[in-house]
C-alpha cells in the first residue's frame, strides 16, 4: 500500500496546529493588556506599562528616503523580480520518481533603510520621549511603485547591482510616520536619563511595545479577530490529518478518534487560556498595586517640593522688599536738601546706590510668583492624574473578577474588588502656601 501522501499531511498539520495554538494565546495576552491598561495623558505618563495618543512631534524632522515627505520615522525597501527554470521532483500515480521543469518567480530585496530616532508625542497636557527602536511599527505607506529599467527611480533610489536572472523590475516601498500625525502607542515607560521625565522604549521581557497610526481601536479589533480567528483554527489540521490516514486505507478508525483527537486540542486551547487569563489578573493586580504607589510619590513629591519652593520665593519677597526700602530712602536723602544748601552730600547718596545696584542686580520677584503659581498647578495636575490612572485600572480589576469566566479564575488567585479613591478620603493634608510679614 502506498502512504507516500499520508506523512506529509502529518507534517503540515503538526506545525499548524502549534502556531495557530502560540497566535491565539499570543493575540490574547496583547488584547487583555491593552483592554486592562487605560489611556493617559502626556502628563499622566508613569513608569510601568502605558498607553497613550497624541501628536508625533520632534525638533529636527526626517526627510524620507523615497517621498521626501516630512516624518518622525521612516523606512524603506527594495525588491527586484526574478524568474528562472527549476528542476522539480514528483511522485507520479505509478509510485515512480520523475523530474520535470518548472518556471519559479519571486521577488528577492537588494536594499532597506531608513531612520529611527527618538520623537516625541504630544497632547493638551505636554509631550513624552519615545524611542521606536525595537519597537512593532505600524505606519503609513508613503510610497509605493513598480518600475523597469528604464525608469529613472530604478537605479536613481535603487543599488547599481542586482539579482541573477532578474526580469528587470524593481518594487520601491516606503512607510512612515507623518510629522504631526497622531500615533498610538502601548509600551513601558521608564525615567529618562538626561531629565527628570518619563520615555518609553522597550524594555527586557515586555509584551507588547505598538506604535500604529491605526487608532487603539482598531489594533484591539486586529488582536480579537487574530485571538478567534486562530483559536477556531486551531483544533483542525490534527483531525484533517487522521481523516486523511484513514481514507488512504491504513485500517484506522474514522469518526471516533479524529473527535477525540478535535476535543483534547479544544482542552488544551482551553487550558492555556486560563493560564494566559490567570496571569493577566495577577499582573493587573500588581499594577493596580502599582498605581496606587503612583498616588503616594505625587503626594510626597508636594509635601517636599511646594515648602522649598514657597520658602525660595519667599526668600526673593524679602529680598526685593529690602531693595526697594533702601532705594527708598536713599531717594529720600537726595531730595531732602537742594543742591548748594547743608545737609546730606548727593555724591555720596549716589554712591551708596550704586554699591545696592550692584549687590541686587536684578528684581525678579513677579518671576517666581509665576513660576511657583504653575508648579502648584502642575502638581496638583500630577496627582489628580495618578488618580485618576489608578481609578481607572482599579476598575478594570473590579470589572474583570465581577464577569465570567474571569470571576472563576480570580478566586484561585485570590483577587478582591479593589477600593477607588474618593474624594474624602483622597484629600491628605495639603501643603500650606504662605509668606512671612
Amino acid at each position: 500500500m502506498n502512504h507516500e501522501i499520508v506523512w506529509p499531511a502529518w507534517l503540515i498539520a503538526t506545525p499548524l496546529t502549534v502556531l495557530f495554538f502560540s497566535l491565539t494565546l499570543r493575540a490574547g495576552r496583547r488584547l487583555r493588556l491593552l483592554l486592562d491598561t487605560p489611556t493617559s495623558k502626556a502628563k499622566g505618563v508613569f513608569i510601568g506599562q502605558v498607553e497613550l495618543v497624541g501628536a508625533a512631534t520632534t525638533a529636527r524632522p526626517e526627510r524620507s528616503y523615497l517621498a521626501a515627505a516630512e516624518c518622525v520615522w521612516f523606512h524603506y525597501r527594495v525588491a527586484e523580480e526574478w524568474a528562472r527554470w527549476e528542476t522539480e521532483t514528483y511522485t507520479d500515480n505509478d509510485g515512480k520518481q520523475k523530474t520535470r521543469q518548472v518556471r519559479k518567480t519571486g521577488w528577492t530585496q537588494v536594499d532597506a533603510g531608513g531612520a529611527q530616532p527618538p520623537f516625541f508625542v504630544e497632547d493638551e497636557t505636554g509631550a513624552v520621549l519615545v524611542r521606536p527602536e525595537g519597537a512593532e511599527l505600524e505606519a503609513d505607506t508613503v510610497f509605493e511603485r513598480t518600475v523597469g529599467r528604464g525608469d529613472p527611480l530604478y537605479y536613481g533610489k535603487g543599488p547599481a547591482g542586482g539579482v541573477s536572472d532578474s526580469t528587470g523590475h524593481r518594487r520601491f516601498v516606503e512607510e512612515a510616520l507623518p510629522l504631526g500625525g497622531t500615533v498610538f502607542v502601548a509600551g513601558r515607560a521608564r525615567e529618562r536619563s538626561d531629565v527628570v521625565a518619563a520615555e518609553i522604549a522597550a524594555a527586557d521581557e515586555q509584551e507588547l511595545f505598538l506604535i500604529s497610526r491605526r487608532g487603539e481601536g482598531r489594533v484591539q479589533r486586529g488582536y480579537r479577530w487574530g485571538f478567534w480567528g486562530c483559536g477556531l483554527l486551531c483544533p483542525l489540521p490534527l483531525p484533517v490529518a487522521w481523516l486523511v490516514q484513514a481514507n488512504q486505507g491504513s485500517g484506522l478508525p474514522v469518526a471516533g478518534p479524529a473527535a477525540a483527537l478535535a476535543g483534547g486540542l479544544l482542552l488544551a486551547l482551553l487550558l492555556g487560556w486560563c493560564w494566559m487569563a490567570f496571569n493577566s489578573l495577577v499582573q493587573l493586580r500588581n499594577r493596580v498595586a502599582q498605581a496606587a504607589s503612583l498616588i503616594d510619590v505625587q503626594l510626597k513629591r508636594r509635601a517636599d517640593l511646594i515648602p522649598r519652593l514657597v520658602a525660595v520665593v519667599d526668600g526673593l519677597r524679602g529680598h526685593e522688599r529690602t531693595v526697594q526700602t533702601e532705594l527708598a530712602t536713599l531717594r529720600a536723602q537726595s531730595q531732602a536738601t537742594p543742591v548748594g544748601q547743608p545737609g546730606p552730600d548727593l555724591a555720596g547718596t549716589a554712591l551708596t546706590a550704586q554699591v545696592v545696584s550692584e549687590r541686587y542686580p536684578a528684581l525678579k520677584s513677579d518671576t517666581a510668583f509665576l513660576a511657583l503659581q504653575r508648579e502648584l498647578a502642575d502638581t496638583e495636575t500630577r496627582v489628580a492624574l495618578a488618580r485618576d490612572y489608578h481609578n481607572e485600572i482599579a476598575t478594570h480589576l473590579n470589572t474583570r473578577i465581577d464577569i465570567v469566566p474571569d470571576r472563576w479564575l480570580a478566586a484561585l488567585a485570590g483577587l478582591k474588588p479593589r477600593a477607588l479613591w474618593q474624594a474624602e478620603g483622597f484629600e491628605r493634608a495639603a501643603v500650606a502656601v504662605h509668606f512671612t510679614e
